[in-house]
């Protein structure tokens, strides 16, 4: 469908329903109402722009057709430049109304559920991961979201070999997606006696939370074990059988959870990070399907992609992904990362215009 075909398609669903809304028998049944506005709702946030790209197009048609017939050389060059200012805006507003009509991600608007774990280089990968779980909690908090740590397992200097925690908040979802992958850092550990830079990484995961209606776990697939909790070293720090084990039989998947002092407690959080691995499982498989489109993405979230390095050195933040550096470490591990996480959606956005491009080029 041509461009103009789909701006002429969108105004008029956009005025059809106008008229729906306006009509008694459609507010007397408040569900039809409901949907209709929703509808009308989405539409409104395009149409300013849609008719702002239509006045420019009709700008430039009249100055191109009196530039035609122009014979005073001054007057030719103010339309010519008139003709130039309109073509330019009608392109910026083309781009933005093409934006606004990418597909939007489902999962956007859900809950996350993150998984940090220590990687490569010992005690100082566990440290980062700690550094990572705060950057994170810090930029949950710049945005007005909730934090909750779901499992945890500390290690002997303060960090973490793992952290699982959710984020709950409007967009959590559709701007955490982009943290997947291989964190690398580059400093010199407080381990280290030498002053030699060591090079550690930390591995993320970020996964949309299930909801209990999306994925259903049947009690009969799952095996629970109960343990006594253990801090750092195995030593016990709990006295009863508190800790759980969940596994789930027909995937293998194993989910621990010892934070909390209630057995019921854990449990509930070991089938919340279940449930969203399921869920994960779930959508790589259609991914699989969509190959294509899964090359096509920023932010994959392939655990073997090393996304962005850390340098202490340097002050230093690189993201791999998008040849993107600020030397503005301190701040981005203090939870300003807006910088890095728009660039990175800019990026996804360009990409997927591109592929849309390619798309109707390949059907006309």
């Amino acid at each position: 469908m041509a461009f103009t075909d789909r701006l002429d398609e969108i105004e008029g669903n956009f005025l059809e329903l106008e008229r729906e809304l306006s009509r008694p028998e459609t507010f007397q049944d408040r569900q039809r109402y409901a949907e209709l506005a929703r509808a009308h709702a989405e539409l409104s946030e395009i149409m300013p722009t849609l008719r702002a790209y239509r006045e420019a197009v009709r700008e430039a048609r009249e100055a191109e057709e009196m530039l035609a017939g122009e014979r005073d050389e001054e007057m030719a060059e103010f339309l010519r430049e008139s003709l130039r200012a309109a073509e330019e805006r009608a392109e910026e507003l083309e781009r933005e109304i093409k934006v606004m009509l990418l597909p939007s991600d489902p999962r956007d608007t859900k809950d996350v559920i993150m998984e940090i774990r220590a990687g490569a280089g010992g005690e100082e990968a566990g440290l980062f991961a700690g550094d990572l779980y705060r950057m994170y909690t810090r930029y949950a908090d710049r945005n007005g979201w909730k934090t909750e740590a779901l499992s945890s397992s500390p290690s002997e200097l303060g960090g973490f070999k793992e952290i699982i925690f959710s984020v709950r908040g409007k967009g959590a979802f559709s701007k955490m997606k982009y943290e997947s992958g291989v964190h690398r850092v580059q400093r010199i550990p407080v381990t280290e006696s030498g002053g030699r830079i060591h090079t550690s990484t930390a591995t993320v995961a970020v996964l949309p939370e299930a909801e209990e209606v999306e994925v259903t776990i049947n009690p009969s697939d799952i095996k629970v074990d109960v343990f006594r909790s253990t801090g750092p070293g195995g030593q016990s720090v709990n006295t009863t059988d508190s800790a759980v084990r969940v596994t789930h039989l027909p995937t293998g998947i194993v989910v621990s959870c010892q934070d909390e002092k209630s057995q019921l407690q854990n449990r509930e959080k070991a089938l919340r990070i279940l449930r969203a691995r399921l869920l994960r499982m779930e959508q790589e498989r259609q991914q699989k399907e969509l190959a294509e489109e899964r090359r096509s993405q920023v932010g994959t979230g392939d655990r073997s992609e090393r996304i962005r390095t850390y340098n202490f050195p340097q002050g230093r933040v690189s993201d791999h992904r998008i040849g993107l550096t600020l030397y503005r470490l301190e701040e981005v591990l203090d939870g300003d990362l807006e910088e890095i996480i728009e660039a990175l959606a800019a990026a996804d956005r360009a990409e997927k215009l591109a592929r849309m491009g390619e798309e109707q080029g390949q059907i006309r």
